[in-house]
């Protein structure tokens, strides 16, 4: 690899990482999910600055080109980048299913409620005027 190319990906990789960095300072990116690009970026930087170490990681895996233990290992981040997103879709995934029983469950409360009150005779106003949507509705036609 020539010294030009790595000094280019030495920058791109500095500039990934600060761009993260900030995305995780303005709370864009949650930094539990920057920490595998933080570690991609890492990993880059240290193979970019020392391309023996690729070469010999290649010898001792058995990988007959750098390039295709480099290839290797751009899979692997993608396989850990997939998994840690299918962990998050899961978990939210859990947590808006519980979320929605407990809504209906206290829909459900709210209605025995308004007819305990309704058969004592006491009137309940909804706090919400007739519909489900409490954003404001407008009137304009396209």
């Amino acid at each position: 690899m020539s010294f030009r190319l790595q000094i280019i990906i030495a920058i791109a990789t500095a500039i990934a990482f600060f761009y993260i960095g900030n995305k995780v300072r303005t709370r864009v990116i949650e930094l539990k999910y920057a920490l595998v690009w933080f570690l991609l970026a890492i990993v880059l930087l240290i193979m970019d600055l020392a391309p023996n170490l690729m070469e010999q990681a290649a010898h001792l895996m058995g990988v007959t080109l750098p390039i295709n233990m480099l290839t290797l290992l751009g899979f692997g981040f993608v396989l850990i980048i997939l998994y840690s997103f299918t962990l998050v879709l899961t978990n939210e995934n859990r947590r808006t299913k519980r979320l929605t029983q407990e809504v209906a469950l206290l829909n459900k409360r709210l209605e025995i409620l308004e007819e305990k009150l309704a058969e004592a005779g006491i009137e309940v106003e909804s706090p919400i005027s007739g519909t489900a949507d409490p954003r404001p509705q407008h009137d304009i036609e396209i």
